[in-house]
Order: structure tokens, then C-alpha cells, then sequence
């Protein structure tokens, strides 16, 4: 089989066109397509563990680090340790966060709007749910 013919490949390819089309729109607004996802999966009112942000970009708290280092020096977030537990530190969206957070949910919306418009309802309905099936499996797969 061609790494062209698999599952896999086009999924990459797919969501590397997305990210590619995000990152330019993104950049207008002085983000890029990973920070506006960050800031979007950032709770609002309660903030969101450093782990929990990890876990969102596929990274280590370790490697998190200077991500996070940046945006809090661009002014997007900013960080509190928790008082009843020390270890964990969690993240919060500064108004300037918010604004950007923003502007990254009206790309996505206008993005999603764009693909429902021109993808058939039962093409959509084909297509999460197969996501979701592949999601599922390959939380489940053990190649040994």
C-alpha cells in the first residue's frame, strides 16, 4: 500500500490545509492557528490547568513552557498556583486573551459555516461519524 492510500495520510494532509488556512487568517489578527485553538479551549470564568492545556496541544507541561512564557508576554494569559495545591498551576485569559480568543471563535465559525454550506447534511453526518469511530479506535488500538 502507497502512504498516499492510507487512512492516516489524509487525514494529516486534511488537517495540515486547515491549520495552513487558519494560520493565514490568523495571522491578521497577530495569532497563529495553535494560539487561537489554546486560547479557545481556555475556560473563561474557572481558567484551565497547565496539564490540562498540555493535554489539549499534545505536549508535555515541560514543553508547554515557553508557549506559555510567550503568551503571557504578549498579554493573552496570565498564570495563578493554586492556593488549596501548589503543584498545579492554572491558566486565565487576560482581556486582550479574551479579544484574541474572540476573533479565533469567529474564523472557526465562519470556517464551519463555510464547509456545512458546501458539504451535503448526510456527507457531514458521514463524516463526524467516522471521525469519531477512527477517534475511538485508535484510542483503543494495541499493536502488539
Amino acid at each position: 500500500m502507497k502512504h498516499q492510500e492510507t487512512i492516516d495520510y489524509h487525514l494529516k494532509v486534511t488537517w495540515q490545509t486547515i491549520a495552513n488556512r487558519y494560520n493565514q487568517i490568523a495571522s491578521g489578527f497577530g495569532i497563529t492557528q495553535s494560539v487561537g485553538y489554546l486560547l479557545i479551549n481556555i475556560d473563561e470564568v474557572e481558567g484551565t490547568t497547565v496539564s490540562e492545556v498540555a493535554a489539549l496541544l499534545g505536549l508535555k507541561s515541560t514543553s508547554l513552557s515557553r508557549t506559555l512564557n510567550n503568551l503571557e508576554n504578549d498579554g493573552l494569559i496570565y498564570r495563578e498556583v493554586q492556593k488549596d495545591d501548589k503543584r498545579s498551576v492554572k491558566v486565565y485569559l487576560t482581556p486582550k486573551g479574551k479579544e484574541k480568543r474572540h476573533d479565533a471563535r469567529v474564523v472557526v465559525r465562519k470556517f464551519n459555516d463555510y464547509l456545512t454550506e458546501n458539504l451535503e447534511e448526510n456527507e457531514m453526518e458521514v463524516l463526524v461519524k467516522a471521525l469519531k469511530k477512527i477517534t475511538s479506535l485508535t484510542n483503543h488500538y494495541d499493536p502488539s
